[in-house]
């Protein structure tokens, strides 16, 4: 007998099985590229597509991160900035010439609780439970105290970047300069009266009229003496010098002005003779520093004309470093905005490419499903009949001598 034809029928019955299980394959996944011998170059194109769809995706996870990081870094600045709002109204408040011992102490009281207020909020820890504004060193509670009231900083300015699209990366971390890089006074200078002055003089910046003598000033280290002496009859002569060098001088006659440094100054109320003030070049000063100054201003002033002058002007330089502050804070939260903004973008972006990515792994590998059904219950026919057509010839007596 002549195998042949078991030997034909049997490799054409198993090339339709593979056919079959093929066509099943890709009608179950989906998919008509699974390997790479069924399409090479559909596979590496798939291949590729994928690897930036992950990428992608871990750029994703990485933005959604940040964003909870710096959307608590966001709610920080928004409540630091009411608070100081606060503190504006309290300086303003206790400067309003008719406000009470009684009611400076409560005011005293309400800039204390700010104090431990603003206190927690530069120790906010995030979501992931590092502090957030202490740099680098995350675990470290930021500011703290060193035992004498004063308020220490001991994160650090460091920077972390990541990925969060193509070629684009954003700062994971933030620090805590926003609450220790205000200037004092006017962020140009700060006037400080001697404790010992009689009279009820004042001396209030008015604005800056020469930016670069200004800016000069700030960035030298040689004060300013504003210093007052009798003139002709009861008037009084004011004198400004620095280093042994006289800027200025003349007669104090109502509101004075006097420019200085690039800055204007007023002096106000009546100076005696003998009485002087300094203006130093405006330098960080903490925020706690600000407000325990403020603190330390309302809870131990004095009653006299010349003791409620010398806390005026306390109030008025805290009034100034508070719109340093305000300026500062303000500054930080639209830098923090751009940052969460950007991630916004690169997200969508990011989602936009994925999203083409994935259909271009659609295109290259989907298998059509129509026609995979089609071609498999064809397959599926053809076998059948061959498989009974085999059976008949089998039965025929002279199948045997085949």
């Amino acid at each position: 007998m002549n195998l042949s034809f078991y030997t034909n029928f049997s490799n054409s019955l198993t090339q339709q099985q593979a056919q079959i299980n093929t066509l099943q394959q890709q009608i179950s996944t989906g998919l008509s590229v699974q390997t790479p011998d069924q399409n090479p170059e559909a596979y590496q194109s798939t291949t590729l597509n994928n690897d930036q769809i992950s990428t992608l995706n871990n750029d994703n996870t990485t933005q959604a991160a940040i964003q909870v990081q710096l959307g608590s870094v966001n709610n920080i600045y928004q409540s630091t900035g009411n608070l100081l709002n606060n503190m504006q109204s309290v300086v303003e408040q206790a400067l309003n010439g008719t406000t009470s011992a009684q009611n400076l102490n409560a005011l005293a009281s309400q800039v204390a609780a700010a104090s431990q207020q603003m206190l927690g909020l530069a120790n906010t820890t995030s979501p992931n439970g590092g502090f957030l504004f202490a740099g680098s060193r995350g675990g470290v509670a930021p500011f703290q105290s060193d035992g004498s009231g004063n308020i220490q900083y001991f994160g650090d300015g460091g920077q972390s970047q990541a990925a969060i699209s193509p070629n684009i990366s954003a700062s994971t971390i933030a620090n805590g300069s926003v609450f220790v890089s205000g200037l004092s006074g006017d962020g140009i200078g700060s006037v400080s009266a001697t404790t010992t002055n009689s009279g009820t003089g004042q001396i209030i910046p008015q604005g800056t009229v020469n930016a670069t003598a200004a800016n000069a000033f700030q960035a030298g280290n040689a004060p300013i003496t504003i210093s007052f002496s009798s003139g002709t009859g009861t008037a009084v002569n004011y004198t400004a010098t620095q280093g042994g060098t006289t800027l200025a001088t003349g007669p104090v006659s109502g509101n004075t002005n006097v420019q200085l440094a690039g800055v204007d100054y007023q002096i106000t109320g009546s100076p005696a003779a003998g009485d002087s003030f300094t203006v130093a070049p405006a330098r960080p000063q903490s925020v706690f520093t600000l407000l325990k100054n403020l603190h330390d201003a309302l809870a131990n002033a004095g009653s006299t004309p010349a003791q409620v002058a010398q806390t005026n002007q306390i109030l008025n330089e805290s009034l100034a470093g508070i719109a340093q502050y305000q300026q500062s804070v303000a500054t930080a939260q639209a830098q923090n905005g751009v940052t969460l903004q950007l991630l916004g973008n690169a997200s969508a972006s990011n989602t936009s490419q994925s999203t083409q990515l994935q259909v271009n792994v659609q295109n290259a590998t989907a298998v059509n499903m129509p026609a995979a059904i089609t071609s498999l219950d064809q397959s599926l026919t053809a076998m059948q009949a061959a498989m009974k057509a085999f059976a008949s010839v089998q039965s025929l007596s002279l199948f045997n001598y085949i």
